[in-house]
């Protein structure tokens, strides 16, 4: 008898499932980009936060430091005495 050979045309349903294999890929992929770029991204805006309650903390604190250095000076600053005119 003759040995089998194989048939170089794949039956339908394989084709189907190598094609169902090959958009499962290329989807979970992208899903996989997807995920990173949004991690990513909030990463980013968490750091982006803290960099600006941490500037408007030394900003809020130099407000501060000026007001009571204002109050400071116009304390010390001693009225003259007015005269009467005669």
């Amino acid at each position: 008898m003759e040995a089998p050979i194989d048939n170089p045309i794949q039956p339908r349903y394989l084709q189907r499932e190598a094609a169902r294999r090959n958009a499962d890929t290329l989807f979970n992929g992208r899903q996989q980009r997807l995920a990173l770029a949004k991690q990513e991204a909030a990463s980013q805006s968490a750091a982006n936060d803290a960099k600006t309650i941490r500037l408007r903390a030394l900003r809020l604190e130099k407000e501060a430091a000026a007001l009571a250095a204002e109050t400071a000076r116009k304390a010390a600053i001693v009225p003259r005495p007015v005269k009467a005119r005669s």
